[in-house]
């Protein structure tokens, strides 16, 4: 006996709404069709499965004993179907922001292959571990020191040195690169280090070692408005790129050196995760990376080992 599965998603809509009616609109049908449906089902089993009442409709004993059953085979169903199309959608990676290593580590394995991909931008560890378990991202980027959650991998994947932006009339501004013990006992103004993220935590091992003085004060009022306010000061910083703060010409880019220090990016993954795409990817991202001596806090040397 070959069951109908149309016909079984009928009958779970019936029981569900209570109402031939009801099931017929939520499965944009005719009550008749859905009717004659539930008919060829209960002429398949050889029993009537459903008890229409002036109530609407009820399982039969029959129905109730079929109803675990039916609801099973249209899960495995649909998760057949999930997963055949997660096969040939394109590769979601989550990169945390546009405007860093990662993203480049993304375009290279784009343009180099034939494999699609959607760029996708999390607000961190919380939803990102939801994400690629559930299979709604397929890889991840970011900055992890601690466990990781149950069938998630790692691999280091990126060093993103981090220069500072100062304002033209900083008395450092005249300088291509500054020696780290020069920026001691500045104050480098952050209002985007979210709370208990992971890059506000990487600042605050970095301001610790160094006597820089981390300051996430005010609303994040975007780009510009930090731009505005770093290009205005004669002795604010913040650390970032130009890149990630374009068009302000009276603000200055400085590389940092002895030690550099470098934001550490892995790569994530579930072994669950059966994309065909995401094995080359994660090779991808292996050979991309090339460690140098630069500066990690201590929390992230593990997973980095031949950074300083």
């Amino acid at each position: 006996m070959e069951l109908d599965l149309g016909a079984v998603r009928a009958f779970l809509a019936v029981v569900d709404d209570g109402r031939f009616t009801d099931a017929a609109d939520r499965m944009d049908m005719t009550q008749q069709a859905v009717s004659k449906r539930i008919a060829k089902l209960e002429a398949a089993l050889g029993v009537p499965l459903l008890r229409r009442t002036r109530a609407g409709a009820r399982p039969t004993e029959d129905g109730a004993a079929f109803l675990p059953q039916a609801r099973a085979l249209i899960s495995l169903a649909d998760q057949a179907t999930a997963m055949l199309r997660a096969r040939h959608r394109p590769l979601r990676i989550d990169v945390l922001g546009h405007n860093s290593a990662p993203i480049e580590i993304v375009r290279s394995f784009y343009e180099t292959g034939d494999a699609e991909v959607d760029i996708v931008v999390s607000r961190g560890a919380g939803s990102r571990w939801t994400a690629l378990t559930d299979g709604s991202i397929d890889a991840a980027f970011g900055r992890v020191t601690g466990p990781l959650p149950p069938g998630v991998n790692r691999v280091p994947a990126a060093l993103e040195p981090i220069p500072i932006l100062v304002g033209d009339r900083h008395r450092l501004a005249d300088h291509r690169h500054v020696p780290m013990s020069e920026l001691s006992g500045s104050t480098a103004w952050m209002p985007g280090n979210t709370p208990e993220s992971e890059w506000a935590d990487y600042y605050r091992h970095l301001g610790a070692e160094f006597g820089v003085h981390i300051d996430t004060s005010g609303p994040a009022f975007g780009r510009d408005h930090i731009m505005e306010k770093v290009g205005a000061s004669p002795d604010l910083i913040t650390f970032g790129n130009k890149t990630q703060f374009p068009g302000h010409p009276d603000v200055v880019q400085i590389a940092i050196t002895d030690p550099t220090p470098a934001y550490p990016w892995s790569l994530m993954w579930h072994d669950a995760n059966r994309h065909p795409s995401l094995p080359d990817f994660v090779t991808h991202a292996q050979d991309h990376y090339h460690p140098q001596a630069q500066w990690l806090p201590a929390p992230d040397r593990p997973h980095f080992p031949t950074a300083q």
